[in-house]
């Protein structure tokens, strides 16, 4: 976010109070007062949460970083007044040769948290970033611009993310996906738990110790929501998966409260209240997340639905499945019901479903990418003589579903990959009107990716998603472990590897690679690769 920094103005007086009451334990004042920002000498290293970058186009991206020498304290160790912050961009990691500086505002109503949409760099390049705040430099982070508009590429080749839990396990999966130097990152979401502070959960084989507990209660205002993003984020593995590429990023539920839609959450609170809370975890992410400026929350709202490009070879259409929904039928219980062909559901709502038809139909990329939250696949997750779905799942909405799915169909939009998560399980599977009694090639293919840690170490498959893959003929591949996927795509063939760990309860967990699974140009059926 750009701010002009006379906006900001202080007089000596209003520094001292504000800087006298914090970590802070000395302070430069500029001779000519009222014109400038505080430059502090921090007691504590002001970058504990680490730097990352987002959301990349031809000729820039936005870095991020925020303020906090004391995360879980009260004021997190600032002042309640304004912080100058500098920034560089360079070509190279030892800075030699810097092309684009500047200073920015860190602002105590943003948590001092500073985003700054660098521009004017070249298209499909690494470049190099750090701040400096008072005497303190952060880590050095890596970015890369998006290809130019229209180019063609040879290759992309990036990672998708999402379900970290930190109560549930190391965050290994992080550390591993830094080595495959991934062009960008997807993160579909679930950021961070919104649950209370757990020593033992629920396992497959009853109780478990976690093997790390969040701190406090259940999170509803903004400094809850605030120190539960800081304990996630000094977790030196995600700090390193930040560092090392550009993320995109959308969220899911956890953010704010389980499984919760529009006005209303798993509890039924009253919308007025709940709204309240959804107005701190909005302003809590966006000043955890490298967004620009035009994801800026007002109210409860927040612009998580955006289009980026990387050349011709790909267009990601990034999705909100929570914030426009419609209520869960089925009372968000995986029974038999009746509701699940409600005519007024919606998924994404009508604006952004227009939104998004509009862009693919629009459309001359290669590949055609819907990145977001929760599963389309409608998998009968009970098989037998009824069908029983999951309710959270686009297979609840049945109506919004279809119509998405004829729209790609018949607009002929080439070569639509679906991109999930929230199910802490891979699969693989392909996309039609009916995934119990398929007919003619599908519309679409779908990718889900598990989790990093979220549900424990995990199993290759379970006994039931084994049934449920038999009796599911869309459904070509399940595992049942934790990691993440890295998506290779040329303008041939997409192809995705599924990465899991052997545990995450361990520190030293093993990645391997358990399947490949591909699809060419032109033919969404799923092959083994």
């Amino acid at each position: 976010m750009s701010l002009v920094l006379d906006r900001y103005a202080l007089n000596r007086r209003r520094l001292l109070k504000s800087f006298g009451a914090s970590a802070v334990t000395a302070l430069s004042i500029p001779l000519v007062t009222g014109q400038a920002l505080a430059q502090p000498v921090f007691a504590q290293y002001p970058f504990q949460l680490g730097v990352a970058s987002g959301d990349p186009w031809p000729d820039g991206f936005v870095i991020w970083t925020r303020l906090a020498p004391e995360p879980f304290e009260i004021g997190y160790g600032m002042p309640t007044a304004p912080v100058a912050v500098d920034w560089e961009v360079a070509t190279d990691r030892g800075f030699k040769t810097v092309v684009a500086k500047g200073t920015t505002v860190a602002p105590p109503e943003l948590g001092h948290s500073v985003h700054v949409e660098v521009s004017g760099l070249e298209p499909g390049r690494d470049y190099w970033y750090r701040f400096v705040a008072g005497k303190e430099r952060s880590l050095t982070g890596r970015a890369r611009t998006a290809p130019a508009a229209g180019a063609a590429l040879d290759r992309a080749r990036f990672a998708v993310v999402g379900c970290q839990h930190y109560e549930a396990g190391w965050y290994t999966a992080y550390r591993k996906m830094v080595q495959d130097a991934p062009d960008f990152v997807f993160h579909y979401g679930d950021y961070i738990y919104e649950g209370r502070g757990a020593r033992v959960a629920n396992g497959a084989d009853g109780p478990r110790e976690n093997v790390r507990q969040h701190f406090g209660g259940e999170i509803y205002s903004l400094d809850d929501y605030r120190r539960r993003y800081a304990q996630y984020k000094m977790d030196a593995d995600l700090q390193a998966a930040h560092a090392a590429a550009p993320w995109f990023v959308v969220w899911d539920d956890h953010e704010t409260d389980n499984n919760w839609v529009g006005d209303i959450d798993q509890d039924n609170t009253d919308p007025k209240l709940f709204n309240l809370r959804r107005q701190a975890a909005a302003q809590a992410y966006y000043e955890a997340m490298p967004l620009r400026a035009a994801s800026f929350p007002a109210g409860t709202s927040i612009q998580i639905y955006r289009r980026a490009a990387w050349g011709r070879l790909l267009e990601l259409n990034l999705l909100d499945t929570r914030q426009f929904r419609t209520d869960q039928p089925c009372g968000d219980k995986q029974v038999v019901c009746a509701t699940l062909d409600r005519p007024d559901a919606e998924v994404m709502g009508l604006r952004q479903e227009k939104w998004l038809v509009d862009g693919l139909t629009a459309s001359k990329a290669t590949w055609n990418v819907l990145a977001q939250q929760v599963m389309m696949m409608d998998l009968d997750r009970d098989p037998g003589p009824d069908v029983v779905v999951n309710p959270d799942s686009w297979a609840g909405y049945r109506t919004p579903r279809n119509r998405l799915l004829k729209q790609i169909r018949d607009r002929r939009i080439a070569n639509a990959v679906v991109l999930t998560g929230d199910e802490h399980q891979h699969f693989a599977g392909e996309l039609f009107l009916d995934g119990a009694h398929p007919e003619g090639r599908p519309i679409a293919t779908e990718f889900v990716t598990t989790s990093i840690t979220s549900g424990g170490d995990g199993v290759d498959q379970t006994e039931a998603y084994a049934k449920i893959q038999a009796a599911n003929p869309q459904l070509k591949f399940n595992n049942s472990q934790r990691g993440y996927s890295i998506c290779d795509v040329t303008p041939q063939r997409w192809v995705t590897e599924f990465k899991v760990l052997d545990a995450v309860t361990r520190r030293d967990g093993v990645l391997s690679t358990r399947k490949k699974m591909a699809i060419e140009a032109g033919d969404p059926r799923l092959v083994e690769a």
